[in-house]
């Protein structure tokens, strides 16, 4: 986590990381002003925060209350070496604890990361650079070794290479790659979370049977979203790339729907319009990208390369951006080996989507076919020795697809967890399955898996389809336990060259009557994208026109320019909102496609208290009083935002009452609510307060800094998609 620091007034210090704000000062009595902890005191508090973190992570796990749970730490100086201390952690159980539980919450104080940390002794290195923000170096502990070359199934080129190659191509991005965690929880299985430490929103998990190949996997996504722009899917790009030469890529073009807002016929082809356009009921409007927003530039389409032919076919952003997410996009060495990987996993989303809507019962694989992998078996073996029933399934419906299984159960919490993976090697297909079931994930992380159902249609549920998609935590039939198997297990094997297995690949597909798509990426590396309409899609199709994620260019302009409004506008802006029938609990950050600090009011506000909030400001007391009952039963913002409500709530019901007056109820309300609460309440109903809490920012995003920093994210690869156009 890369963590910069301000110098403050006297002896104060400011350090920022992710949404965070921390100030530090020194006592009085070391020339300071005392006005916040020292460094060392966030220290020696950091350590017994992280335990009392574990301790209630243990309770919660076992639906343990912490009330009565008390801890404490003491640090205990050496006198001769104030350097050497110890940490003494003391925890006050109530009695009715059992004896097991308080042998178990003892136990996870000693996971704390803190504590392990300290006790395996962490390295300094201290440097000085010549730019802070343009240092892009590369903050990875695991770093190619001079001379080593270790080759694996499935990549040209070996991994030390393929490192070095990536970080290299990150770093000239100006981009600051850091590992934000390890998981090495069973033999083989081995994950890692990464990140830009510029802006932490971009980010990639990475997965594989050993730490240097989980790392390769890593970065090869990130550079693999960065090629497809999927870190900045839905978000608004600013003012200034909007008005650009290009948007997304160099070769995009832009076409203008007609005056009926007919689709304009350069876009898609005669195969996708079938598709996407059955009932003739999408319009040039609904295909106006989220990105820039400029609606009189048209509609951005990025050209694709048709299978078949050879033709290219111009692809709307929107339509890529609404339906496809992160299917079918990948990088590699090169362009045959990154189609393999797209096409792998364009076959494991869509078998394991007819799989579980179908409730298809598939076969096991047999005990001795396991044993041909020891590193796979030794990863499931270990799983199974913490507790966690292991089933290993072929996955290729009697060996049509390059695709298996790994299904974990977890008898505490009744849950089942499967997981998928895909490629032409029978064997990296399983290990792709057993790494992507662990990926990121914890032991304690196991117990959040749903239940398995006999309810076919909430299996067959598209949003079911989404959660599978996205985190594999949808939910799976019964009958998918069940030993009459649909299929026979098969020992397939796609494998060759990745010229042999990319016309393999295609091959399937077009016995499957599906056209693809291809758009290849040398920006960055070498990545691609695949889309194979009516196969590939995440998200349904009627989306494009039911739940466009353009539908933020209704809205974005007039809620970030909220504090501005005259009473005519807002009034508008709030009949907009309800009559588009949209969710009131979908927050406005997802809406309007721009990015709030988390720990703001702008970060948690949802369209429900945007609602309230413009009644309020416009005098609309009883279209504001329902709105605030609707938010107290099922608010789920913070406890400070919920009791400002509460508060509303109370003055508003004086106010509406004409035989109350509020004067009556002020001080007994001040004593319930607190003298800021209850000024902000009345204010808010009164008028002289408006939008409380929403901080006033523009289409120039003042403010925004999360937001901003995703912007210069995108900056840096517009200008090197510029440079290299120029070339």
């Amino acid at each position: 986590m890369e963590i910069k620091v301000n110098f403050l007034d006297n002896l104060r210090l400011e350090a920022k990381f992710d949404d965070f704000t921390v100030i530090a000062d020194q006592p009085i009595r070391y020339k300071g002003d005392g006005s916040a902890p020292s460094p060392f005191d966030y220290f020696l508090a950091s350590s017994a925060l992280c335990a009392a973190y574990f301790v209630k992570v243990y309770c919660v796990a076992r639906d343990i209350s912490t009330d009565g749970i008390r801890l404490s730490q003491n640090n205990i100086v050496d006198p001769e070496d104030r350097y050497n201390q110890i940490f003494q952690i003391q925890v006050e159980l109530p009695e009715s604890i059992s004896d097991k539980h308080r042998e178990g919450i003892l136990r996870s104080i000693e996971r704390c990361t803190v504590k392990k940390v300290i006790q395996t002794g962490p390295e300094f290195k201290i440097e000085t650079v010549e730019n802070l923000d343009e240092d892009a170096q590369a903050m990875l502990m695991t770093q190619a070794d001079n001379g080593s070359s270790t080759f694996i199934a499935g990549k040209d080129l070996p991994l030390e290479q393929t490192i070095a190659d990536m970080t290299g191509i990150l770093a000239e991005l100006g981009m600051k790659i850091e590992i934000s965690s390890w998981r090495n929880i069973v033999p083989h299985v081995w994950s890692l979370h990464i990140r830009d430490a510029g802006s932490p929103m971009c980010f990639t998990n990475g997965k594989g049977s050993t730490k240097e190949s989980a790392l390769c996997s890593a970065l090869g996504e990130f550079i693999e979203r960065l090629n497809c722009n999927f870190f900045y899917n839905d978000q608004y790009l600013g003012q200034d790339i909007a008005s650009s030469e290009f948007v997304h890529y160099p070769n995009e073009k832009w076409f203008k729907p007609d005056e009926t807002d007919a689709l304009p016929t350069e876009i898609l082809d005669e195969h996708c319009l079938d598709i996407y356009n059955p009932e003739g009921e999408l319009r040039g409007s609904h295909l106006i990208d989220t990105n820039s927003g400029n609606v009189a530039r048209g509609i951005c389409s990025i050209p694709y390369v048709r299978q078949s032919d050879g033709e290219t076919v111009y692809f709307p952003s929107n339509l890529i951006e609404n339906l496809f997410l992160s299917n079918g996009m990948s990088a590699g060495n090169n362009f045959e080996e990154a189609k393999v990987q797209c096409l792998s996993e364009i076959f494991e989303r869509a078998v394991k989507r007819q799989i579980i809507e179908q409730e298809i019962v598939l076969p096991d694989v047999p005990r001795s076919v396991i044993e041909k992998f020891p590193g796979i078996l030794e990863g499931i073996e270990g799983l199974e020795a913490q507790g966690f029933p292991v089933v290993v399934k072929d996955a290729s419906l009697g060996g049509q697809f390059p695709v298996m299984c790994v299904t974990l159960m977890n008898p505490k919490t009744g849950g089942v967890f499967a997981s998928f993976g895909a490629h032409p090697s029978f064997e990296i297909a399983l290990e792709r399955s057993l790494t992507e079931l662990l990926q990121g994930r914890s032991f304690e992380g196991l117990n959040d898996v749903p239940k398995p159902t006999f309810n076919s249609m909430a299996v067959a549920e598209p949003e079911n389809f989404v959660d599978h998609f996205i985190d594999s935590t949808g939910v799976i039939s019964w009958r998918f336990f069940s030993t009459k198997y649909d299929y026979a297990f098969c020992e397939w094997d796609f494998s060759g060259t990745n010229e042999q297995e990319c016309a393999q690949l295609f091959g399937i597909l077009e016995s499957l009557g599906k056209e693809a798509y291809v758009a290849e990426f040398s920006d960055l590396g070498v990545a691609c994208r695949i889309l194979v309409p009516d196969y590939s899609e995440v998200y349904p199709v009627e989306d494009l026109i039911w739940d466009n994620t353009n539908k933020a260019l209704q809205y974005r302009e007039d809620i970030l320019n909220l504090h501005t409004l005259d009473d005519d506008a807002l009034a508008d802006l709030v009949e907009r909102l309800e009559e588009s029938q949209l969710d009131n609990y979908i927050d406005i950050r997802t809406l309007i496609g721009v990015e709030f600090d988390e720990n703001t009011v702008w970060g948690q506000v949802t369209i429900l208290e945007l609602k309230i909030l413009i009644y309020l400001a416009l005098g609309e007391l009883e279209e504001a009083i329902e709105l605030v009952d609707s938010f107290l039963q099922y608010n789920d913002n913070t406890v400070a935002r919920g009791l400002f409500y509460q508060a509303v709530h109370a003055v508003l019901e004086v106010s509406i009452d004409d035989e109350l007056e509020l004067v009556h109820f002020e001080g007994n309300f001040t004593r319930m609510f607190g003298q800021d609460v209850i000024e902000n309440a009345i204010g808010s109903v009164s008028g002289d307060v408006k939008f409380y809490g929403l901080t006033p920012t523009n289409m120039a995003l003042e403010g925004l800094d999360k937001h901003l920093r995703l912007i210069d994210s995108y900056k840096k690869l517009h200008q090197a998609r510029a440079e290299k156009a120029a070339q």
